[in-house]
């Protein structure tokens, strides 16, 4: 073996001087992960099904973005992705980052997931990068563009209770559970071919309070919950939704078309990267 520097290591089925394939492959999603205790050791996840709807369904190739908490390393992050999918989690998004009351005995808090996707929504919106954010994520949204959140949705006068029924089966949580009223000329609208209203699942304790500044309203629960957010004039794809689109993403035509659209977007920022080089 050559250990000088001159000339590559000659590894079995490899060719060191193998013409690089012209195809590009597929565009790169990050998919935000949590960071969470173990016994032994801190250790961060993602449920498989946010990495195999961003395979499947935005037909993109996931990697997981760890829960860094470090925001000089953002930039270099996100000159190498072509989109950005915020996933869901049972943790939720510190009160301090938005003025709110301390959070009662028992919140799941995750502050280096804080750390990591408040600043990296704001650059990759800066940045034109798509982003999808999925229950947590549209929360998360909210707060790192200014706005607040009711930490017991269903403690809010006139609010229904769009928390999961933790008796029922783990499949059965994620069944259309209620209607939402899409925006009249709103993105969701023109992405589901004019609908009105469509059936979403709900499992979430958390939601919108006040509506942070950039952000537009698509879709709304008959409560009046907050459900779907675009944020405004983005140079690319910038959505967050409550519910979970991600559950059935093939088998549900609301969840196809909205990571279709995802997966549009993402290439097209694919495509402009490689012009650039």
């Amino acid at each position: 073996m050559d250990t000088g520097g001159g000339s590559l290591a000659r590894v079995p089925g490899i060719e060191p001087d193998a013409p690089v394939d012209p195809e590009p492959g597929p565009p790169v999603v990050g998919v935000t992960a949590c960071l969470k205790q173990g016994e032994h050791a801190p250790y961060h996840s993602v449920v498989d099904r946010y990495v195999e709807a961003v395979r499947l369904g935005a037909g993109a190739l996931p990697v997981i973005v760890p829960a860094l908490g470090e925001e000089r390393m953002l930039d270099a992050l996100l000159t190498r992705l072509d989109g950005l999918l915020f996933t869901g989690s049972p943790s939720n998004v510190c009160p301090s980052l938005y003025g709110g009351p301390p959070p009662r005995p028992g919140n799941l808090a995750d502050p280096r997931r804080d750390a990591t996707t408040l600043p990296l929504m704001r650059r990759a919106i800066a940045c034109g990068v798509p982003l999808f954010a999925i229950c947590r994520g549209i929360q998360e949204l909210n707060v790192a563009l200014g706005g607040t959140l009711h930490q017991q949705l269903h403690e809010v006068p006139g609010r229904a209770d769009h928390r999961s029924d933790k008796s029922r089966p783990w499949a059965e949580r994620y069944e259309p559970r209620h209607r939402v009223r899409l925006r009249a000329g709103g993105l969701l609208q023109q992405l589901l071919d004019g609908a009105e209203t469509i059936l979403v699942n709900s499992l979430h304790g958390q939601g919108i309070d006040r509506l942070a500044p950039g952000l537009v309203v698509e879709a709304v629960a008959d409560d009046g919950t907050i459900e779907a957010v675009r944020v405004e004039g983005a140079r690319a794809f910038a959505l967050g939704v409550q519910w979970h689109p991600e559950w059935r993403v093939l088998g549900d035509p609301v969840s196809r078309r909205l990571f279709a659209a995802f997966g549009d977007a993402v290439r097209k920022r694919q495509r402009a990267r490689a012009a650039r080089v």
